[in-house]
């Protein structure tokens, strides 16, 4: 089964950005997470929905992660 939280570098992997990126929307409240020890997880319902908001917008950011691995 998958796991509802994903690491940083998992969540980068996944959306197709630098895990600094992924550090960025965390701390400006645009993907849920959670603080764990020193570790931030990402929600991976989260990253869904902002990866689908970012879609609906029309971002240039270049291709467009496969959604059906988050």
């Amino acid at each position: 089964m998958d796991s509802l939280w994903l690491t940083v570098k998992e969540a980068a992997d996944l959306a197709g950005y630098h895990p600094d990126t992924i550090r960025k929307l965390v701390q400006s409240g645009e993907i849920e997470a959670r603080k764990w020890g020193r570790d931030w997880q990402v929600s991976r319902k989260g990253l869904r929905q902002y990866l689908n908001n970012v879609g609906k917008l029309g971002s240039k950011r270049g291709p467009k992660p496969l959604l059906s691995k988050v």
